[in-house]
């Protein structure tokens, strides 16, 4: 009798095992269970007004959702655009005491995911997670990396600049041929362009040194200028914005920020919203979701943003239509 009680209570084991073994090979599946306190990075590449925003909405969401600093550790790092620093921030929080890494734009969130560390990504604004090599499949990421993208509205843009400035036949593209997400938006810009017989100049830059020389090559040759939401450039928004103001060339940005540093208008999204909706991502993670299972989102843009002082400057008359309906800004001291 003792004997059969023994191999009964064997057999009851080894089951067990096997249940949790067949439980635990299911990749699909998220193992990270609910814990007491959490471990966050949180990566940008460079320091700008639009990321700093994406960051802060992503934090302040996160307190929202009931991570508080006694249960979420959030630690933030900026590489201040050097590649070498960029590198060397991604290896240390990819050491696995990180539950997470928050990424802000395309150059931070190439970084962390070219590393194939087991610690998950979510992005923010990365306008084409694709094209940067950071997933497949926006319904279904596959490289433990899922975010948001703030794919740019060029054609709204363009409407938008013949609806404020009318009869501007040539653009000037100005952005940074290192940044794959510009790369691809001026790439838009120009199937657009080609689509609607309007003409295009191009000037580009390696690093933020250029972009006042790159800006005054437009002078006399382009009616407005299109930026694409480039971190470079927008780290020398305010020469560009010297430049432009000077000379009466109305400049069209990606971003509410680069208005607020200058530039013209655009139709953007708001940096903060992006930068939560990121942070709801995460906490579907944190829940239990696997991040396979977390659509990577293209949030549209919802607002026209003016820059008040450049509208001066230009000259410009709107309808009112336009007063009615647009976000009016300064510029940002």
């Amino acid at each position: 009798m003792k004997n059969f009680k023994k191999l009964t209570a064997l057999a009851l084991s080894a089951a067990l095992a096997l249940g949790l073994t067949a439980c635990g090979g299911d990749e699909t599946t998220n193992n990270n269970t609910e814990k007491d306190t959490y471990k966050v990075g949180v990566i940008q590449y460079i320091e700008n007004g639009a990321f700093n925003d994406m960051r802060e909405g992503f934090i302040e969401q996160m307190r929202t959702l009931g991570y508080d600093e006694a249960t979420m550790e959030i630690v933030y790092q900026n590489a201040q655009a050097d590649a070498t620093n960029l590198n060397t921030i991604c290896q240390n929080m990819a050491d696995g005491t990180y539950d997470a890494i928050c990424t802000i734009a395309t150059p931070a969130t190439q970084g962390m995911v070219n590393l194939e560390s087991e610690t998950p990504v979510f992005f923010i604004s990365v306008s084409d997670p694709v094209t940067a090599g950071i997933l497949s499949d926006m319904e279904k990421p596959d490289k433990n990396a899922t975010g948001t993208s703030n794919a740019i509205p060029v054609s709204d843009i363009f409407a938008l600049s013949d609806q404020l400035t009318p009869g501007c036949e040539t653009y000037g593209l100005l952005y940074c041929t290192s940044e794959v997400n510009s790369v691809s938006t001026v790439n838009a810009a120009k199937e657009y362009l080609d689509a609607n017989n309007l003409s295009y100049v191009e000037a580009v830059v390696t690093n933020s040194s250029e972009v006042q020389q790159a800006a005054q090559s437009l002078v006399g040759r382009v009616d407005a200028i299109f930026i694409p939401n480039d971190s470079v450039i927008q780290s020398g928004m305010s020469l560009v914005t010297e430049v432009a103001r000077e000379n009466k060339i109305p400049v069209y940005g990606s971003s509410a920020t680069m208005v607020d540093s200058g530039c013209f208008a655009t139709i953007a999204i708001s940096d903060k919203h992006i930068g939560a909706m990121t942070a709801d991502m995460l906490d579907q993670y944190l829940k239990g979701t696997a991040v396979a299972d977390i659509p990577s989102i293209v949030v549209p843009a919802d607002s026209t943003t003016i820059n008040e002082d450049t509208l001066a400057a230009l000259g410009v008359e709107l309808s009112d239509e336009v007063k009615e309906s647009a976000v009016f800004v300064k510029d940002a001291q």
